[in-house]
């Protein structure tokens, strides 16, 4: 056995016509027996994203956001937002009078958007489905109502919210263990709701009314029939060879393509092992982001932002020899990232989340969804154009990406969770790809480094300080990366191997005659599935 078979616990999956990648193994089943239907990359997206709703609470749900990035044969890629905005009572004076300097966290209503992944499931199946909703819904439905078996990530984050009101689908009789049999009413209710009645019967019906009541004033109800959902054209950069694409503000998303012009214009070994490979993608993903705080909002231009004229004199302060930002451990966020391709060979990677584990930790009542609390990313600076208001979207960590062939075919679709880490993620997988020539599932399973402030940071906020801070690195990365990058003043930790920290990743790869894709060993029971 190769060092590099060694290190990679999940090879990639090849099929000939359709694949479906998710971080767990009955959501993207759910996903490919859509596609054996008949069904399209948008069907297989939809189902597994729901499935997702219903196992995964800890991770995304209904309460939660949405955004999405297709390539579909013929046409130019396009980006789905469906990232919902803050309550029609929203009061920034009235948050920085109690003494807050940034969004409450987590226990505060206020902290919670508008809900955008139902609309965003509607948009998706609208415009790009081939089956009936009730038919694409139904896997979720079925797992809701006759139980699906606890898996060990589920189990393991219980204990945080075991105290929360609309907690008990979790917090049986004897605990929670693996394989324990959950079921959720309430979900099911809900998801009959959208199969009967459309976005009506979710935002009009039992959860609109739960929200408004959770609420208590801060939305109102014509916050319920506000569309969320829209389609935008998405964001598109070059980068070795190909064209990268991803949603535009307020998705970052930016980011991961700025980092990949950068680091296409440098001297990057072709070996990932190379100390020097670690380092100028490191100062590529600084580069890129240190202004995030300030030009990332709703009304920011995304072309503008990877821009050459704009991106080339940060890529100049690059050097081989040093950081430009001398000198933490990111907890796991609350976030998935799905990839579904068809025999079409349309693409899209699409990141449902709840922002952190279990979002506001407030669950709508009777229900059982937790909501989540985007609102996180909005600013209490006066002034600040994303600085909390009523119907603002918040800046979004969410970053679904896609990649293009020169002749404008699907070449890729890869995303992955982290928060702020999700476009350094995407940066290192494409440069195995795209640069190195690694197959998905040796990119998937590799080291991987990552910025973060201090260890008891929550990894939603990287940027404030400009990406000062420590590069944490993998346990199973090469040893020659902590001596290459402190030599060159990078502040250097080293965590467990194949740590959740470190996203859990997808990325499926179109080939000429047949797909080719892995899903993360790290979320320990996710899968790539393909016929």
């Amino acid at each position: 056995m190769t060092t590099a078979e060694a290190v990679q616990p999940v090879p990639s999956v090849m099929a000939p016509s359709g694949m479906v990648c998710t971080v767990d193994h009955l959501a993207s089943q759910a996903g490919l027996s859509m596609l054996r239907l008949g069904g399209s990359a948008a069907d297989a997206a939809v189902a597994a994203s729901a499935v997702l709703a219903v196992t995964t609470q800890h991770m995304c749900g209904m309460g939660g956001d949405l955004m999405a990035v297709v390539v579909a044969p013929g046409t130019i890629p396009l980006a789905l937002e469906s990232a919902g905005f803050a309550g029609g009572r929203a009061d920034p004076d009235r948050l920085r009078a109690e003494g807050h300097t940034v969004m409450p966290f987590r226990g505060d209503v206020r902290t919670v958007t508008v809900p955008g992944c139902v609309d965003g499931w509607i948009a998706l199946h609208s415009r790009l489905g081939k089956l009936p909703m009730a038919t694409v819904l139904s896997p979720a439905s079925h797992y809701a109502t006759a139980g699906f078996p606890a898996s060990l990530g589920l189990v393991a984050s219980v204990p945080q919210i075991a105290h929360v009101a609309g907690a008990g689908d979790f917090t049986p009789p004897g605990g929670l263990r693996p394989g324990t049999i959950v079921r959720r009413p309430g979900v099911a209710r809900a998801l009959g709701a959208v199969v009967a009645d459309g976005r009506d019967g979710f935002y009009g019906g039992e959860f609109g009314e739960g929200l408004l009541a959770l609420g208590a004033g801060y939305f109102v109800a014509d916050d319920m029939d506000v569309p969320i959902a829209r389609w935008r054209p998405a964001v598109g950069a070059p980068a070795w060879g190909h064209r990268l694409w991803t949603a535009p503000p307020v998705s970052q998303g930016y980011l991961a393509l700025a980092g990949a012009w950068m680091a296409d214009g440098l001297d990057l070994p072709a070996r990932p092992d190379d100390p020097l490979w670690a380092h100028l993608l490191v100062e590529a993903a600084r580069q890129s982001a240190w202004d995030r705080s300030d030009v990332l909002h709703e009304g920011a231009d995304g072309d503008a932002l990877v821009d050459p004229g704009r991106l080339a004199p940060r890529r100049e302060q690059i050097s081989p020899d040093t950081t430009s930002f001398p000198g933490g451990t990111n907890r796991p966020g609350g976030t998935i990232a799905l990839c579904a391709v068809d025999a079409d060979r349309m693409g899209i990677c699409l990141l449902q989340s709840n922002a952190a584990g279990y979002g506001a930790h407030l669950a709508v009542p009777g229900l059982g969804i937790f909501l989540h609390n985007r609102g996180i990313g909005f600013s209490l600076g006066v002034s600040h154009p994303a600085e909390f208001r009523p119907g603002r979207r918040p800046p979004h960590t969410l970053s679904p990406l896609a990649v293009t062939a020169p002749d404008g075919g699907l070449a890729a679709v890869t995303g992955t969770m982290g928060g702020d880490s999700q476009p350094q993620v995407l940066l290192q997988l494409l440069a195995r790809v795209l640069h190195a020539g690694e197959d998905p599932g040796a990119a998937v399973a590799a080291p991987r480094w990552m910025l973060a402030l201090s260890p008891t940071r929550t990894g939603f906020d990287t940027w404030r300080e400009q990406g000062r801070g420590s590069v944490l690195v993998e346990g199973h990365a090469p040893r020659s990366w902590d001596s290459g990058l402190r030599r060159r003043g990078h502040t250097v930790e080293r965590t467990d191997a194949f740590s959740s920290a470190f996203g859990h990743a997808h990325y499926i790869a179109a080939r000429a005659d047949h797909l080719e894709g892995a899903s993360d060993p790290r979320s320990r029971c996710g899968a790539a599935v393909g016929y």
